[in-house]
């Protein structure tokens, strides 16, 4: 949607007051609908009584807001898109794959292979629907210093044959997938559709996710429109810079912002968002596994889909759906290999 002529259609919004929206990622009727007047209202230095009436007339303009039948929520969850894992037992664990318009958390100890999934999703979305992507683009914000491009180049190679051959016909490149410059070009090919922004601290990556959010709606025309955020990882920033019980309100309270943020993403934009999580270890726990998603429960309840990765012998990892809304919760088995994410 254009941004500046149509946002000025609004009661109190003039060219300037357009112009700032606009440079906070509220480029759409949409973007105001879901905004506060209190957030609005510190955005675009306006009157918080003139802000909540922006929002009120986006929102009759966006048509949101009211109540909707079950059967137009049925019709508008079949535009949600199902990311493959390319690990069938995985994929049906999640009822498809992983969905837009939800944010699941990947979490587990260190060397589960959290890092491993993002990498290997960002790989996925953009394939093909028939190859179980997305045909899509990634964005991918790094906090942990993990984003390895030589990972992608090893997960591109490890792809199905088809897969890499569909892709090959798909951006134009002349050559076989036995030939190592035609190889070489695919890798750059994917490697142009993952945008990865550093993350230097939790103000930061917060700010990254509006930009993400800005990035998600300038791409909705382009032939690889975003499909998948990845956070790697949500929580290693807040952790390092909240400590102690005294700094726990706080630091839930930024990290609720933050999901809402994300949530606007996937919401918006028909998004994935994918999150990776540290663990701790609950001293109080006898029986069962004493490892805990860092978080606590405002992550618990935002997550639509929580995923627990934990080492198995040599290179196996279990694969458990602790929660998800519409899904029974159960366990898969997967190889990480050079190659990437493979079946048992």
């Amino acid at each position: 949607m254009a941004a500046d002529a149509d946002l000025e259609d609004l009661p109190g919004v003039g060219p300037a007051t357009a112009e700032k929206l606009t440079d906070n990622g509220f480029e759409s009727f949409q973007s105001l609908a879901v905004a506060s007047p209190g957030e609005l209202s510190n955005t675009a230095d306006v009157g918080e009584s003139t802000a909540a009436d922006i929002v009120s007339a986006a929102r009759e303009a966006a048509d949101i807001g009211g109540f909707e039948t079950g059967s137009a929520v049925l019709e508008r969850r079949e535009r949600i898109g199902k990311l493959s894992w390319m690990v069938d037992e995985v994929d049906e664990l999640l009822g498809g794959g992983v969905e837009t318009q939800s944010i699941t958390e990947v979490y587990g100890e260190f060397g589960s292979g959290k890092s491993q999934v993002t990498h290997q999703l960002s790989i996925n979305v953009q394939l093909p629907k028939e190859h179980g992507g997305l045909h899509g683009s990634a964005i991918f914000v790094d906090s942990e210093d993990t984003f390895r491009p030589e990972r992608i180049d090893d997960m591109v190679r490890g792809l199905p044959e088809e897969a890499q051959k569909a892709m090959l016909e798909e951006r134009e490149i002349e050559g076989s997938i036995d030939d190592d410059e035609t190889m070489d070009a695919l890798v750059d090919s994917f490697l142009e559709y993952i945008h990865v922004a550093k993350a230097f601290n939790s103000n930061h990556q917060m700010l990254l996710a509006e930009k993400a959010l800005e990035l998600a709606g300038d791409s909705q025309d382009d032939e690889y429109p975003v499909r998948l955020l990845c956070i790697d990882s949500l929580t290693a920033h807040f952790r390092a810079e909240y400590v102690g019980r005294g700094e726990l309100a706080d630091r839930q309270q930024k990290l609720n912002k933050h999901l809402h943020d994300l949530d606007k993403v996937g919401n918006l934009h028909n998004t994935a968002v994918v999150v990776t999580n540290q663990v701790a270890s609950n001293p109080d726990s006898f029986f069962g596994d004493p490892t805990q998603p860092i978080g606590g429960n405002i992550l618990g309840h935002k997550s639509t889909f929580r995923m627990y990765l934990r080492k198995s012998k040599g290179d196996k990892r279990i694969v458990r759906l602790v929660d998800a809304p519409n899904l029974a919760d159960g366990e898969a088995v997967m190889r990480i290999e050079g190659g990437g994410l493979k079946p048992e």
